[in-house]
């Protein structure tokens, strides 16, 4: 009997301190939500990956997010998706608009539009697609890996799942990833969070401002 409960004791603790790891403590419960977690403990730095697009030469995406001055928003979204990528398409309009309601918040936040299928969304495409969601090019940029193998290098930095579905399409993770100043990824927020991620890209900016 005794052996019976010390063994039943012992399992439960395994299993207790097992959960505590995968959870972080028991902070999160979904692989997510440790992503986002780990990213808020320990920003990421954007790779050295070139990027082109409407208005954008080709340059390291490192350089055009480190720009010392901006806090950039950013979505991953091919242009012919017609489900979720619309939906982020909608959240980047939100926040265009609100962004627009403040004078642009002085150029300090901006948002940024990332295509994972850069052989088919050349900047023609994207200055299209822009286009289509009236996107204004000095609050919201698009842009491209012209390499395949720079945006697997970029999608695996930034924990962005994209998996063909074997007919012209994408599987993916959606949100609205946050980068600092210096070109770090220090937030991840739901799409549908667009509220909350900018009002903190807005607190992120504010603490960053110069004082008058």
């Amino acid at each position: 009997m005794f052996r019976t409960a010390l063994l039943s004791a012992m399992l439960a603790l395994a299993a207790y301190a097992a959960a505590a790891w995968l959870t972080h403590d028991f902070q999160v419960w979904t692989a997510e939500g440790a992503r986002r977690l780990e990213v808020a403990l320990q920003p990421v730095p954007s790779p050295a990956v070139e990027v082109d697009g409407p208005g954008i030469g080709p340059q390291a995406l490192s350089q055009y997010l480190a720009d010392g001055q901006s806090v950039t928003l950013v979505d991953f979204v091919y242009t012919r998706c017609q489900t979720v990528c619309l939906a982020m398409g909608s959240s980047f309009q939100q926040m265009q608009r609100a962004l627009r309601e403040r004078g642009g918040q002085g150029g300090q936040v901006r948002l940024l539009s990332i295509s994972f299928d850069g052989s088919h969304d050349t900047p023609v495409v994207l200055q299209a697609y822009a286009a289509r969601l009236s996107a204004d090019p000095a609050l919201w940029r698009f842009a491209r890996m012209p390499d395949p193998q720079a945006t697997q290098h970029l999608l695996a930095d930034f924990q962005v799942v994209v998996v063909p579905d074997g007919r012209g399409d994408f599987e993916h993770n959606a949100a609205l990833l946050l980068v600092d100043q210096k070109g770090r990824l220090v937030r991840i927020f739901d799409y549908a969070e667009q509220q909350l991620a900018l009002d903190y890209a807005r607190h992120l900016a504010g603490a960053a401002a110069p004082s008058p």
